[in-house]
C-alpha cells in the first residue's frame, strides 16, 4: 500500500512491498543467462551434497541462496536507476543530495540514449565516476542504455511521483536543451 507524503520525493514511497523506483537496464546476454543458470545449478549441487553429507535438508540452502543469485545478476544489468537513495549510472551511486537535473541526450547513431546528471556546485564527483566524456552528454556523470529500453515518458512520471521535487528533466541534443515534456 502506498504512503502519502505532503512534497513530491519527500519520503520514499513503498508500494506492494518494493521501493519505487525507475530502472533501465542493459539486455541479459547469453553469457549472463549461462552464468546464472550456471550459479543455480551449483547451489542445487551444493544444497544436495550438504544434505548427502551431513544429513541437512537441501531445500533451506536453495531457498536462502536463489535471491541473492538473482539479485546480484539484476544489480550487474542494471544501467540507470533512481530510487529512494539517490540515482544510480551502473555501479555508481548518486545521493539526491549531490543531483540537481537529470540530463538526456540521444546521439545520432539512434541506437542508445544517454542518461546523465548535472551535481550541485561545490559536489565531488563521486569516486569511480567514468573519467571518459560521451561529446553528446554535457553532465559529468552519465551511462549509455538501449535506446529501446529507455522510455522518457516513464522517468517523467517516475520522477514526478518519487524524486525530489528540485530535481529537474532536461533534453540535450545538437541545437541545445530544452525542459523534457
Amino acid at each position: 500500500m502506498s504512503h502519502a507524503s505532503g512534497a513530491s520525493g519527500a519520503r520514499p514511497t513503498r508500494r506492494s512491498g518494493r521501493w519505487e523506483r525507475y530502472r533501465v537496464t542493459h539486455p541479459f546476454s547469453a553469457r549472463d543467462q549461462a552464468a546464472l543458470w550456471g550459479s543455480i545449478v551449483g547451489v542445487v549441487a551444493l544444497a544436495a551434497l550438504l544434505g548427502w553429507a551431513l544429513d541437512m535438508k537441501g531445500g533451506v540452502v536453495i531457498v536462502a541462496a536463489l535471491p541473492f543469485i538473482i539479485a546480484s545478476f539484476e544489480n550487474r544489468r542494471t544501467a540507470f536507476q533512481f530510487d529512494a537513495a539517490g540515482a544510480r549510472f551502473g555501479t555508481l551511486l548518486v545521493p539526491w543530495a549531490d543531483v540537481t537535473e537529470f540530463v538526456v541526450a540521444t546521439p545520432a547513431d539512434g541506437q542508445r540514449a544517454l542518461i546523465g546528471a548535472r551535481l550541485r556546485p561545490g559536489a565531488v564527483l563521486p569516486a569511480g565516476a567514468a573519467t571518459a566524456q560521451d561529446p553528446a552528454m554535457p553532465a559529468p556523470v552519465h551511462v549509455s542504455v538501449p535506446r529501446a529500453k529507455f522510455d522518457l515518458s516513464k522517468m517523467l512520471h517516475k520522477a514526478r511521483k518519487y524524486a525530489p521535487s528540485h530535481i529537474r528533466i532536461v533534453v540535450s541534443d545538437p541545437s541545445g536543451e530544452r525542459p523534457a515534456s
